[in-house]
C-alpha cells in the first residue's frame, strides 16, 4: 500500500479531534489539518508539539511563517491582513498566533473562528496557549478548532509516571541508564521536564557509553527540582513524608513566604476533610491530584483531624509572632502528621 504525502491541509471538515503529544507525530505522518491548537503549561512538551507541526508544514510546502503575540484587547488587524495576503513569492504560510492568557477577547475570538472556518488551503493556523480552563474550553474558537482542525492538550507528567517518561526519553536519545540512575534523575529534576531533558542531552553530547549508573548521574546533574507549594500539597496527600519534607526544605531555602506554605498545607487538609464530608466523595474541579486525594481518603481513618487543626493553628500563631517557636518546624510536623507518620506526640493546645 502506498501512502501519498499531503501537500496541503484538507479542505473538508473532519470530526472533532483531540490529540496528545504522543499521538501528534503519528497523526502528522498521515495528514496536515488547516488549524492546530496546542495548550498546556509544560514548556518542553508544548514546544516539541509546536515544532512537530512547524516541521510538517514546511515539508508540505508552507515555507513562510508569521508569528503574532496577542492578548485580550489587542488589535487583530495585522492577523486578518496577514491571512488575507499572499507573500510576494506566492508561498504558502504557517500563521502562528500566541495567546499568553488564552483569552483572545470577543474580537480575537471572532477573528479566529473566521480564519478557521474559511479553510484557506494556502494557510495553516497554529494557536499556542497556556492550559485552558473549563470556561475557555467551551469558547467558539476552540470548538471551531475541534471541528476543522486538531487540539493538542499538554498535561504535566505526574510524579509517579516520571520514571517511565524518562525511560522513554533515554531510549530516544540512545542512552542506557540503570534503573537506579533514572530514579535519581527523576528525584533531582522533579517537576521540571525541561531540566530532565537537558540533563539527558548533556549525557548524550558527552558521548556516554554503556550502562550509566547512579553515581555518574549524581556527579553531573544539578538539583533542578521545582519546589512549589502545589507539589507540597500533592506530597502530603500522597502520604510521602520524605518527599514532603524535601519540598518543604526547598521552599524554605528559596525564601518562600511561610504564610503561603501554610496555606498549601491547610488547603490539603480542607480538601481532604471536604471530600470525606461530600456524598459524591470528591471536590468540584479536582483533577491533577485526584489520585493523591484518593490515597489520603483511604488513610483518613488513621488521622486525627483535631491534631492536624491544632498543628495548623500553632504554625499560624508562630508566623504571626503570637507563639514562641519556629513555624517551619511546626509545618514539618504538620506535613508528617498529614502523611500519617506522626514524628512527635500531638500538642494539646494551640496556645502553648
Amino acid at each position: 500500500m502506498i501512502i501519498r504525502a499531503l501537500s496541503r491541509p484538507s479542505s473538508t471538515a473532519p470530526p472533532a479531534l483531540k490529540l496528545t503529544p504522543d499521538s501528534l507525530n503519528t497523526h502528522l505522518e498521515q495528514k496536515l489539518l488547516p488549524a492546530y491548537l496546542i495548550s498546556g503549561d509544560e514548556p518542553l512538551l508544548t514546544g516539541e508539539a509546536a515544532d512537530a507541526v512547524r516541521a510538517r508544514a514546511r515539508t508540505a510546502g508552507f515555507s513562510e511563517r508569521e508569528v503574532h503575540f496577542l492578548e485580550r484587547g489587542s488589535d487583530w488587524d495585522d492577523v486578518r491582513a496577514s491571512a488575507g495576503n499572499l507573500s510576494l513569492f506566492g508561498s504558502r504560510k504557517l500563521l502562528e498566533v500566541r495567546l499568553p492568557t488564552g483569552r483572545p477577547g470577543a474580537a480575537g475570538g471572532a477573528t479566529l473562528v473566521s480564519l478557521i472556518e474559511r479553510g484557506d488551503p494556502d494557510t495553516v493556523l497554529l494557536i499556542l496557549t497556556p492550559r485552558l480552563d473549563r470556561d475557555l474550553q467551551s469558547a467558539q474558537w476552540v470548538k471551531a478548532v475541534e471541528t476543522h482542525g486538531a487540539w493538542v492538550q499538554v498535561w504535566p507528567v505526574d510524579v509517579d509516571k516520571l520514571v517511565t517518561w524518562l525511560r522513554g526519553r533515554c531510549r530516544r536519545a540512545g542512552l542506557d541508564l540503570a534503573d537506579e540512575a533514572i530514579e535519581v534523575l527523576a528525584e533531582r529534576t522533579e517537576g521540571n521536564l525541561l531540566a530532565a531533558h537537558q540533563e539527558l542531552e548533556k549525557l548524550r553530547l558527552l558521548g556516554a557509553k554503556g550502562r550509566i549508573g547512579a553515581d555518574e548521574v549524581l556527579s553531573g546533574v544539578a538539583d533542578s527540582a521545582r519546589f512549589d507549594v502545589f507539589r507540597l500539597s500533592e506530597a502530603v496527600l500522597e502520604g510521602e513524608p520524605e518527599r514532603a519534607l524535601r519540598v518543604l526544605s526547598g521552599l524554605r531555602a528559596e525564601g518562600t513566604e511561610a504564610t503561603l506554605v501554610l496555606w498549601a498545607l491547610n488547603k490539603a487538609l480542607r480538601d481532604l476533610w471536604g471530600t470525606l464530608a461530600q456524598p459524591a466523595g470528591r471536590p468540584k474541579g479536582w483533577q491533577r491530584q485526584s489520585a493523591a486525594l484518593e490515597k489520603a481518603v483511604r488513610r483518613a481513618p488513621r488521622l486525627s483531624f483535631h491534631t492536624l487543626s491544632v498543628r495548623a493553628a500553632r504554625a499560624d500563631r508562630m508566623i504571626k509572632g503570637r507563639l514562641r517557636g519556629d513555624p517551619w518546624d511546626e509545618m514539618a510536623l504538620l506535613a508528617t502528621d498529614l502523611c500519617g507518620r506522626s514524628a512527635v506526640p500531638a500538642p494539646r493546645s494551640m496556645f502553648r
